[in-house]
């Protein structure tokens, strides 16, 4: 019997998606975005209307808002403007370990509901926000989030935050980057089965695995439908059957969050094609990178941004462990179809991984138009370890082919520096948990622990410096990170979670 991807008895139907901020308000959002209203594009995003968006469209037609002045009042009057979320240094300088500890309560909100025309999504329980800027709860960031959080004794508010992303998934049929309607046209980096791990309820374990088989289908869409060498949303077929997945949105207009800035990059790249410019942005917010010179054709330049032609090798060693969690699952309830079913497609992949994500010196993401894997080395690389795909032969070159992105605080993302903030020299918490543990899962123990403890000697320091923790970090001259759209963040979710676990280790 042939394998079946979408498994519709096992699905909840997934609610309209909400519109969006600019979906809503149209020419007003263009207006407010494009005569930079707002320094950062994302607080006319999270604004929340005070009436009906008919009643303030139909003022705004009327309205001689044609300048600035007249706009700021207009949208005052009409719109709650958010503040920014900073959590505060630590007068007293507290050891590191307590004053991440102490950050938890003040990076914990609570939204049952939600004012009529916002874009904040409600959710059941609490949950913790990165910081700064990102006032809402984040996908991938979380998981990293919630390791801090179970060491630091904080089990009630993971398993607060597991009920919250099943409820993304019932409702929406994915978990969309953040919780806010500009983001559910899209997902990120696909850690359910990481975070669903951490909950120690095990009467949940049922509802958390058809969770799981609905995040599963979501990712496989269209996938049996493909032949070989057909791509279709977010999965693709290879010219020799195997099937692998890629980062997508399903919008392909400018990201509410960065209107100003995908317009105005588009406005300056002529000679593309302005939707799939757009659609490549957004699927590069997809892949939790954004931005890096991984996705871009010249290696230099965001207008030459590509994702969607690329079958990274980070979200399909995420979905090896995707597949390979819900067969355990479906062993442990029974369900023996089910966990077959399932382990052949986490083995199908896995041979496909080995076979068309290796270079020859290490994993790299497969270029849908060259028919190869490239030769670019990021930490993406570490994720095959990370999720057991790797041979130990590859492991062991792994190991090596890291050795040059290790710098004296930790992984670097890249070795280019294109002034994107996913790129030389920065290092990020996420890409340093993963390579440390996969380097320990195949017994690479001298390069794990060189990188956790070169993490973990910048973020003392500049903690101690400053009394923060933040987004990211130069990993090279251990100092505070920057580039991309905006400025470093502080706060901040990963960076605690990430810092605190390896402290625990």
């Amino acid at each position: 019997m042939r394998l079946r991807y979408f498994l519709p008895a096992l699905l909840v139907a997934a609610a309209p998606a909400p519109k969006s901020p600019g979906q809503l308000f149209g020419p007003l959002y263009h207006a407010v975005e494009m005569r930079g209203i707002f320094p950062d594009s994302k607080t006319f995003a999270d604004a929340v209307p005070k009436r009906a968006a008919a009643a303030i469209l139909a003022d705004y037609a009327k309205c001689r808002c044609n300048d600035d002045v007249a706009l700021r009042q207009f949208v005052s009057v009409n719109f709650d403007i958010p503040g920014t979320l900073a959590a505060p240094p630590s007068s007293e300088r507290l050891p590191l370990k307590a004053h991440i500890d102490a950050l938890w309560p003040q990076l914990t909100r609570m939204t049952p509901a939600v004012p009529p025309g916002s874009s904040a999504l409600s959710l059941p329980h609490r949950y913790v926000v990165p910081g700064g800027r990102f006032r809402e709860m984040y996908y991938w960031d979380s998981y990293f989030t919630m390791l801090g959080l179970a060491r630091s004794g904080r089990q009630d508010l993971v398993e607060d935050m597991v009920i919250d992303f099943g409820s993304l998934i019932d409702r929406y049929g994915r978990i969309p980057n953040g919780t806010r309607t500009y983001y559910l046209s899209r997902s990120q980096p696909p850690v359910f089965y990481l975070i669903a791990g951490l909950s120690r309820d095990a009467k949940t374990l049922a509802v958390r695995n058809r969770q799981l088989r609905a995040e599963h289908a979501f990712w496989m869409a269209g996938a049996e439908a493909l032949k070989p060498g057909q791509q279709n949303a977010r999965v693709v077929r290879l010219t020799d059957g195997a099937v692998l997945n890629r980062y997508w949105d399903d919008r392909d207009d400018p990201r509410d969050e960065s209107y100003k800035e995908d317009t105005e990059l588009a406005d300056r790249t002529p000679g593309r094609d302005r939707r799939q410019l757009f659609r490549d942005l957004r699927a590069g917010a997809e892949s939790g990178w954004d931005f890096s010179s991984r996705w871009f054709a010249d290696g230099r330049s965001l207008a030459t941004i590509r994702t969607t032609r690329f079958a990274p090798v980070d979200l399909n060693s995420l979905m090896v462990g995707l597949e390979q969690a819900i067969a355990a699952n479906c062993r442990t309830l029974g369900d023996t179809a089910c966990a077959t079913a399932y382990s052949a497609k986490a083995t199908a992949r896995i041979a496909a991984i080995r076979t068309h994500l290796w270079n020859g010196r290490f994993f790299a993401d497969y270029d849908l138009d060259t028919g190869r894997p490239n030769d670019f080395a990021s930490a993406a690389m570490a994720f095959p370890l990370f999720a057991g795909v790797a041979t130990d032969a590859q492991a062991r070159a792994t190991a090596t082919a890291l050795t040059p992105l290790i710098g004296e605080g930790g992984l670097r993302t890249t070795q280019i520096g294109s002034g994107q903030q996913w790129d030389d020299p920065n290092g990020w918490a996420p890409l340093q948990w993963i390579a440390v543990q996969g380097l320990r899962r195949y017994r690479q123990t001298a390069s794990a622990d060189r990188i956790a403890a070169a993490w973990l000697k910048g973020v003392e320091r500049e903690y101690r410096a400053s009394g923060k923790l933040l987004e990211k970090y130069d990993v090279v001259e251990r100092r505070p990170g920057g580039g991309g759209e905006y400025p470093n963040q502080d706060g901040f979710g990963w960076t605690n979670g990430v810092t605190r676990a390896l402290m625990t280790q």
